[in-house]
């Protein structure tokens, strides 16, 4: 574990759907603003572009802890199966604005032919400007670590079965 992570958060639900029907990439960079949205009451928007070096780019708009977050998550694994997003999130805070790293990880596995367990897994880190953001403030981050992650850790439980669902209701158009 590195020194400046906040959160490692890892929750699972079943996809009602085989694993060949599963593209979790095709999923995520078409993933329409309302079906996120649905996902989550603290979605506020969703889109997708390329990132300057042309890999793909899921950017969502989202409130956690009480704080504006704008993640601009690149590819940096795309399989139908398993996709891993990286982000330097933009956080907007009473104090000010700073960045965190997120790393955004979605995975599938087969339980049997009609059925598999979708786990989404979230680790956050802050990046130097987080920290120095911090001390400016005089907080010590194992103190916001300790704050900050009920609020990350409920925000992914609570939006893990409705992508699970999304994800199945793409998986069954296919």
């Amino acid at each position: 574990m590195r020194d400046n992570q906040i959160v490692d958060s890892s929750f699972t639900a079943i996809i009602n759907a085989s694993i060949d029907k599963i593209d979790i990439p095709a999923w995520c960079f078409s993933l329409s603003e309302r079906e996120y949205q649905g996902c989550s009451p603290a979605h506020i928007a969703a889109g997708f572009t390329t990132a300057p070096d042309g890999k793909r780019m899921s950017i969502n708009v989202e409130t956690i802890g009480g704080s504006l977050m704008v993640q601009h998550y690149v590819e940096t694994l795309g399989q139908k199966d398993h996709l891993i997003l990286d982000s330097d999130s933009d956080v907007f805070t009473p104090t000010g604005r700073t960045t965190i790293h997120v790393t955004w990880e979605l995975s599938a596995k087969p339980i049997d032919d009609g059925k598999c367990e979708f786990t989404n897994r979230v680790r956050s880190y802050g990046t130097d400007e987080f920290m120095s953001f911090l001390a400016r403030q005089g907080i010590p981050f194992e103190q916001f670590r300790i704050q900050r992650q009920p609020a990350s850790i409920a925000h992914n439980q609570g939006e893990t079965p409705f992508f699970a669902a999304s994800i199945e209701r793409a998986a069954l158009k296919r």
